[in-house]
């Protein structure tokens, strides 16, 4: 830090109050990618797990028809 009459000059570095770095961004890069994963796996699972639907069955998973109204 120098000091010029009224005026303070300061380095980037002290301005900053640190080092510029890549560690915020590798962390948040990271957490992504986990987030991205964990949430698939949990997608993945929870339809494989799902019930299926057969045809010998007689179910499916649509909805039923609903009667027409009448007059």
């Amino acid at each position: 830090m120098e000091r010029e009459g009224e005026e303070i000059h300061v380095t980037e570095t002290e301005a900053k109050a640190g080092n510029r770095g890549n560690h915020a961004r590798n962390i948040l890069v990271i957490s992504l990618f986990l987030a991205i994963i964990i949430l698939s796996a949990m997608w993945i699972t929870g339809a494989l797990n799902a019930p299926q639907d057969h045809r010998q069955d007689g179910i499916s998973n649509q909805a039923s028809p609903t009667p027409s109204p009448t007059p």
